[in-house]
């Protein structure tokens, strides 16, 4: 009943930025920790950004990013919209893959692992041109 649906992918330049949305259905969006995650040809799945669900956090932290991104990506959520964002900025051609939105498979948890997370979407394409 879970479903995901991200959009805002495409084609830009290094340096151009692109703001990726995931809208949720099926769930109760405030209680659940949201994940973004990427895939690369021909490498593995790695994880992106993720922020928790309303009452939780990582060591005080509502937000988590991969060192790869940290600085440039932020992730953020309208409850209201059910929606998460990933905002990406100063994009870099090894950002291109595609990205996956992600929720994790209970409620009211803060997720450390990619196997905590239980539903996916299709994914979005961005591609970063030199």
């Amino acid at each position: 009943q879970v479903q995901l649906v991200e959009s805002g992918g495409g084609l830009v330049q290094t340096g151009d930025s692109l703001r990726l949305s995931c809208a949720a259905f099926g769930l109760i969006f405030s209680w659940y920790t949201m994940g973004w995650f990427r895939q690369a040809p021909g490498k593995e799945r790695e994880f992106v950004a993720t922020i928790s669900w309303n009452g939780a956090s990582w060591n005080g932290a509502s937000t988590v990013y991969a060192d790869s991104v940290k600085g440039r990506f932020t992730i953020s959520r309208d409850n209201a919209k059910n929606t998460v964002y990933l905002q990406m900025n100063s994009l870099k051609p090894e950002d291109t893959a595609v990205y996956y939105c992600a929720v994790p498979r209970a409620q009211h948890t803060t997720p450390r692992q990619e196997y905590e997370y239980g539903y996916w979407g299709q994914g979005t394409q961005v591609t970063v041109s030199s």
